[in-house]
């Protein structure tokens, strides 16, 4: 079983939350660690199309949180790497923008060349 996040969401594979992995520079755009997992990834891009939705949207915590029903702390901890939200929270935030957020498999790293 994984361990639980600060809003009570379980982790899988005993993964820290994102942020946890940063090794160098500024979040979303620092570098992670070589060991971060999948979820530290995902994590990372998803904060980066977030930020950037809502910058292009003019949308701010609130009135994001307004819009999709989604708290403006859960958000912010999102956007900060703080937490991995549930499904349900990205499908509002992403029916919220009417655009996809989750970064899918491109968010990870190259893999190297054999």
């Amino acid at each position: 079983m994984g361990t639980w996040d600060d809003l009570g969401m379980p982790r899988s594979s005993n993964d820290q939350v994102p942020r946890h992995y940063v090794i160098d520079g500024t979040w979303p755009h620092a570098a992670l660690a070589p060991d971060a997992p999948v979820s530290a990834h995902y994590g990372q891009a998803l904060a980066r199309s977030l930020d950037r939705a809502m910058s292009s949207t003019g949308h701010t915590l609130r009135t994001l949180a307004d819009a999709t029903g989604v708290t403006h702390s859960t958000i912010s901890r999102v956007v900060n790497g703080r937490v991995m939200p549930d499904l349900g929270t990205i499908a509002r935030l992403e029916a919220a923008f009417g655009f996809q957020l989750w970064p899918g498999p491109a968010a990870l790293p190259p893999s190297p060349s054999l």
